[in-house]
């Protein structure tokens, strides 16, 4: 009986908490928009785009684990736009509560009809500071994607 609750035992040590696929969170990206005709439709479809495009490239990366969170909880923990963004640890209560490892906080920011940026903030949920700061310049006005450029 002894063998058994030792190999149960070490079953259990080496199976789920440790071989757990890292949970990720990425929220709905802000979009701020300061253009003579700010919130077009079609950016407000491009910006809402963005966290799928996001959530299939992580899911193709390898073993992750999407988590997805509300808009009703984002807008609950947010005090306005960029917020999430500049408090990690704010955006990262919110990661945890969902059980999120890890979130990803996101603002497409256009400040011309030729260009705008876009604002990736990894947050490391435990110890709710920022883990990589992703800035992206887009050109380009594709419905289907973006066209990036590293900054």
């Amino acid at each position: 009986m002894k063998i058994i609750g030792l190999i149960l035992l070490v079953y259990l040590a080496f199976s789920y908490p440790v071989n757990a696929a890292p949970r990720i969170a990425v929220l709905n990206f802000e979009l701020v928009d300061d253009t003579l005709l700010p919130n077009a439709p079609e950016e407000l479809t491009r910006t809402a785009s963005m966290k799928p495009l996001l959530e299939q490239a992580i899911s193709k990366l390898g073993d992750y684990e999407i988590v997805q969170i509300s808009a009703n909880d984002q807008n609950a923990a947010t005090a306005g736009v960029g917020y999430l963004l500049n408090f990690n640890d704010v955006a990262a209560k919110l990661g945890k509560q969902s059980g999120a490892d890890w979130l990803v906080v996101g603002q497409h920011s256009k400040h011309s009809f030729l260009y705008s940026y876009l604002m990736v903030h990894l947050v490391n949920v435990k110890t709710q500071s920022l883990a990589g700061d992703f800035p992206t310049e887009l050109k380009g006005t594709n419905p289907n994607g973006t066209y990036l450029s590293d900054k």
